[in-house]
């Protein structure tokens, strides 16, 4: 018999009317790109450079996007993994079949090696491991065990791999969860019904309500599909954590916790300044998430990479480290080449033109070609110790900056 949570059933026929998420289906590649599904990105994000790719030149990953829905993440998983194996499952035929019908039209098949869409629970995967990335957004947190999907997906993943998550977290959900409330009271229901009256509440609510105020100036957008404001107020199961819970969830699957996938969320210096940003920063990292936890109650989730067993993170403090390390260029980019684009977040990055050559010659130059080894700026330069010394340094220069740009994708000494 086929492993499912309790909630299974109400879930599934849930999303069979209200097939989420209900982005537009469109002919050609999706739109734009999420760094946090292009699994080179992932991996430099969680460990800081990436591994030697395979006999075929590419980092062909075994994915598994676990909870897939309509199949947008699946479509973005394939394009930007080329040549890599994709599983994706769902328990809700009716976002599985957008699911078929999105990736048909994208021609997502076609960028990976084999795509799969399944209907099965992620309870119920056993032996289709082990995969290299995992990712499951919003799902974990509509089963009945939250726990116990952890820990499925625990066992699916191997040594070393990554596991992407997205759960919702209580500060940001306060006026979210009233609505959920009330409307569960007042007997709506999850189907059209439900949608009506929920649509009518806050309508009925004055304009001065903080329910009414928030669902208007932070979700009326995104609830504008039916799909979305289904899944927002009207879901029949959710659970959603504060940080402290959050960490015994991981620790509840022998998991460890690899990083958020959204830090400058959790950076204290977008709140604070002065002598009480110099006390947050000066905290251990889990007291300075929470202390960031309290001060926004705006934090609607949590996204988060975790692992099974804990990661070296490589550093390119050493100078000599980072001349030697080849890298390639991060897909998730718009507008290269040039010195003006939008970053792995789509967000406005000016590189010099000095950086902007550098990876320009890391793209030109043979699989693997090291930093320090790439042809001298300009060939009248004289080869004596203090004319390399001094192109060397350059070079560090740029390749510090297209790292923190995350434009440069590292690759340790070695690998090709």
């Amino acid at each position: 018999m086929s492993a499912t949570d309790a909630a299974t059933p109400v879930v599934s026929a849930f999303y069979d009317r209200f097939p989420y998420p209900a982005d537009p289906l469109q002919d050609g590649p999706p739109p734009g790109y999420n760094w946090r599904w292009c699994v080179d990105s992932a991996w430099v994000a969680a460990t800081g450079a990436l591994p030697p790719p395979g006999a075929s030149g590419r980092r062909a990953w075994r994915i598994l996007d676990a909870g897939c829905g309509t199949g947008v993440s699946t479509d973005y998983l394939c394009h930007l993994n080329p040549g890599s194996s994709v599983l994706a499952v769902d328990i809700s035929a009716g976002a599985l079949d957008v699911a078929r019908e999105r990736t048909r039209r994208s021609g997502a098949a076609q960028q990976v090696g084999e795509l799969r869409i399944e209907q099965r629970s992620l309870l119920d995967l056993a032996g289709e491991g082990p995969f290299d990335y995992i990712n499951s957004v919003g799902v974990l947190h509509h089963l009945r065990q939250p726990e116990a999907g952890l820990k499925a997906l625990a066992g699916l993943l191997r040594p070393g791999g990554l596991l992407h998550l997205f759960l919702y977290a209580d500060g940001g959900r306060w006026e979210v969860h009233r609505i959920q409330r009330s409307l569960g009271r007042l007997g709506v229901g999850s189907g059209s019904e439900g949608m009506r009256l929920g649509r009518q509440l806050f309508a009925d609510l004055p304009e001065t309500n903080r329910l009414r105020r928030h669902h208007e100036q932070r979700w009326a957008l995104d609830t504008a599909a039916e799909a979305n404001f289904a899944d927002m107020y009207l879901h029949p199961q959710e659970t959603s954590y504060n940080l402290e819970r959050l960490m015994a969830f991981v620790q509840s699957a022998e998991l460890s916790f690899a990083g958020f996938s959204n830090p400058g969320v959790w950076d204290p210096a977008r709140l604070l300044g002065g002598e009480l940003l110099e006390r947050a920063q000066a905290l251990p990292d889990r007291e300075r998430w929470a202390l960031v936890e309290d001060l926004d109650p705006e934090i609607s989730h949590f996204e988060f990479f975790l692992s099974r067993g804990p990661l070296q993170r490589r550093g390119w403090e050493d100078d000599g480290a980072l001349l030697a390390a080849g890298g390639i260029r991060n897909r998730c980019l718009w507008g290269w080449p040039s010195t003006e684009l939008l970053d792995p977040d789509l967000m406005p990055l000016s590189l010099s033109s000095e950086a902007l050559a550098l990876m320009q010659a890391l793209e030109a130059a043979p699989p693997g070609t090291a930093i320090g080894a790439l042809p001298a700026e300009s060939s009248t330069a004289s080869a004596t110790d203090d004319t390399i010394d001094a192109s060397s340094q350059r070079r560090l220069c740029a390749a510090r900056e297209l790292l923190a740009a995350r434009v440069l994708l590292p690759l340790a000494s070695g690998a090709a």
